[in-house]
């Protein structure tokens, strides 16, 4: 009677080892498709930006939010005194900042125009940037404002900002649409450091097979172990009775 009873406890917790076996290696398993679902996913929405980068519009003074990506023409004159300058940029290995102006289109319209890079080195005085005064005709791609990720602290300091935030500039009043144009050519120009930040989808794709593989390999481990739990119970239960 005590045999029987060891005996059925046992199998019980045989039983109960089996499944939180399964349990945890499942959980692995679903997390690895799961993951590999987000980065195929992924590749998608890539390959769709850089399709729309790639077909994006040609606009001359837009009466109409740009795509992103579009390349756009404006004229109009700059702002010079309400230029500000995005902190902590790099170009070749050289430290500086990124210069943007305010420009106010032929139809009076308010733009924000990113000029390019500006070296300072460490220093961290206020830079000192040239400015047309006459009218001017730029072109640039444009990027729409969006998420720019975490901001640490304040984001003015003086006339540097951490982040591009159309806020700043809340005394020249509101800009024609929310984004800002890459300058690439025309008066003002400075050096071109900003490239737009689009992953390869072939990367999300070799992602989403690492994942897969790895789901794979654990749903290999998960009945690997499982087989060997019962062979060990079915010795145990055997040898014990």
């Amino acid at each position: 009677m005590e045999n029987s009873s060891q005996g059925a406890v046992q199998v019980r917790r045989d039983r109960w080892r089996l499944i939180g076996w399964y349990g945890f290696w499942m959980v692995l398993v679903i997390l690895g498709i799961a993951l590999g679902l987000w980065q195929w996913e992924r590749a998608a929405d890539k390959q769709a930006l850089l399709e729309q980068r790639q077909t994006a519009p040609v606009m001359l003074n837009p009466a109409e939010p740009p795509v992103p990506g579009a390349k756009v023409t404006l004229t109009g004159h700059y702002l010079a005194e309400h230029t500000r300058f995005l902190d902590n940029r790099t170009l070749n290995g050289r430290l500086g900042v990124a210069a943007l102006t305010p420009l106010k289109d032929s139809k009076g319209r308010m733009w924000l125009v990113e000029r390019g890079f500006l070296p300072t080195g460490p220093s961290r005085d206020t830079p000192n940037v040239e400015t047309p005064s006459d009218q001017v005709e730029v072109t640039g791609e444009w990027q729409a404002a969006g998420d720019q990720g975490l901001l640490l602290g304040p984001n003015s300091e003086g006339l540097r900002l951490q982040q591009i935030q159309l806020q700043e500039w809340a005394e020249v009043g509101e800009f024609a649409y929310s984004g800002w144009l890459h300058l690439e050519a025309g008066e003002g120009a400075l050096e071109p450091w900003w490239e737009a930040n689009v992953m390869p989808p072939s990367r999300h794709l070799g992602y989403a097979v690492q994942w897969w593989g790895l789901a794979l390999a654990a749903f290999v481990v998960m009945m690997l172990g499982a087989r060997r739990l019962r062979y060990d119970n079915q010795q145990w239960n055997g040898g014990s009775t």
